[in-house]
């Protein structure tokens, strides 16, 4: 084994890495996604806000 050799290894082993953590990126972010989604659809089945009542010159 001569030092080209370890230099070819160690680049292989470098792009095996960068793939594992594009793939794992990508994983997260599809994650993200469907979790941001879900919570989009559980807002929208929500009721709307409706504040606290006016209290202005109608009531007194």
């Amino acid at each position: 084994m001569n030092v080209d050799d370890i230099v070819r290894e160690r680049i292989a082993a470098a792009r095996r890495r960068i793939e594992q953590r594009k793939q794992l990126r990508a994983q997260l972010a599809e994650q993200r996604r469907r979790g941001l989604a879900a919570r989009h659809r559980a807002k929208l089945t929500r009721p709307p806000f409706v504040g606290p009542a006016d209290t202005t010159q109608e009531d007194q």
